[in-house]
């Protein structure tokens, strides 16, 4: 199974998770801030190797805390 990341909001949301095409672990690659976004909205897709391929999708919500209130 591949998987891969597309995140739905905000749309400059970019470049902040990667996703292991293998694995499916979802890792931060940038430093959040609650200030600049508080939302994330993430969708994961999976396929397999399968003839025809199968593939899946869900929805992560990942919600910033502002810890230092």
């Amino acid at each position: 199974i591949s998987y891969s990341l597309e995140t739905l909001f905000p749309q400059d949301g970019r470049g902040v998770f990667v996703i292991d095409s293998k694995s499916g672990e979802i890792r931060l690659w940038n430093d959040l801030d609650f200030e600049h976004v508080g939302l994330y909205r993430l969708q994961v897709d999976a396929t397999d190797q399968g003839n025809p391929p199968l593939s899946g999708h869900c929805k992560v919500v990942l919600e910033v805390l502002d810890v230092n209130d």
